[in-house]
């Protein structure tokens, strides 16, 4: 694997693993879901205006044709994930939260499936339905081992499905235009959406804590800013599919983040199934042989 891919990607894993158990003590710290996720994007569209400012850089604007894709994209992988996620992590601690969002790639192959063509043989639909065991299990575990679905997990589930979406289409997208200018084009689209939740933004900051502020700053600057421009650097640089196969280590590291932040741990049924949907995802990607269209271009 390129070095720079190799080393952009576990900056990237690094950051991403801790926004988990940031987001939580936020909210914990007295913030509305709401105005954290709209205060954390508006922290990374000031960083990236900062970086469009800094002398010498010339970012490139976004060709007619790219800017419906860049909206959408920003819109899924932003706005939905994000406001899923932060909504979701109210009632799920962040290791469960960190499990589910680590099934990401079994909703992906599935994207693939329908949306570009793809085929897989046999194993691959035996992975998928080992992914959707793990699923369940992780449901029924953050919901207090009854077979009721919390507002949460559906939250969650619903973020999922917006990250697959955004990684499985940015890839041409990268192979035209910087990174961090790409990135930041996604932040500012993503970010425009949440400004509906502006309403009683100052007033909530004033009854937050210092810890809930620290924290809200922490993962608006680092998760939601630093973390996208590295992966957008490592995507541009390596392999897809070899790079996605590292985030299979974020929700170990989310649960050990979580644990000495929070002292938050996950319920044994939660544990046991993120271990099978992530076990699956290696069942889909390295065992189940995928076959594509050539030329394949949804959008």
């Amino acid at each position: 694997m390129n070095k720079k891919a190799f080393w952009m990607a576990v900056i990237t894993i690094m950051i991403w693993s801790s926004g988990f158990a940031g987001v939580r003590a936020s909210l914990l710290g007295g913030y509305t879901a709401a105005h954290l996720v709209l205060l954390r994007f508006l922290i990374a569209s000031g960083v990236f205006l900062l970086y469009a400012f800094w002398p010498g850089v010339n970012m490139r604007l976004p060709e007619k044709k790219d800017l419906v894709r860049i909206v959408f994209l920003g819109f899924m992988g932003i706005s939905v994930y994000h406001i899923g996620l932060t909504f979701g992590v109210q009632t799920v601690s962040a290791g469960t939260a960190s499990m589910i969002i680590g099934s990401a790639p079994v909703f992906t192959s599935i994207i693939a499936v329908i949306v570009l063509k793809e085929r897989m043989d046999l194993f691959g639909w035996i992975g998928l339905g080992i992914g959707f065991i793990g699923i369940i299990l992780i449901t029924i575990g953050s919901s207090g081992a009854s077979f009721t679905i919390s507002k949460g997990t559906i939250y969650i589930l619903i973020a999922t499905i917006g990250t697959s979406i955004f990684f499985v289409f940015q890839k041409p997208l990268l192979e035209r235009y910087n990174p961090i200018d790409l990135t930041a084009y996604f932040t500012w689209a993503g970010t425009l959406p949440m400004l509906v939740f502006m309403p009683g933004l100052w007033e909530n900051i004033q009854e937050a804590s210092t810890a809930a502020h620290v924290s809200a700053l922490y993962v608006g600057i680092f998760p939601a800013a630093i973390a996208y421009a590295t992966w957008a650097i490592a995507l541009s640089a390596g392999n897809t599919t070899t790079l996605s196969s590292m985030l299979y280590l974020e929700p170990a590291l989310a649960i050990m983040i979580a644990w000495f932040w929070l002292s938050e741990w996950p319920s044994t049924l939660s544990l046991i199934g993120g271990a099978i949907a992530i076990s699956s995802v290696f069942v889909v990607n390295f065992i189940g042989k995928k076959k594509y269209y050539k030329g394949s271009d949804p959008l």
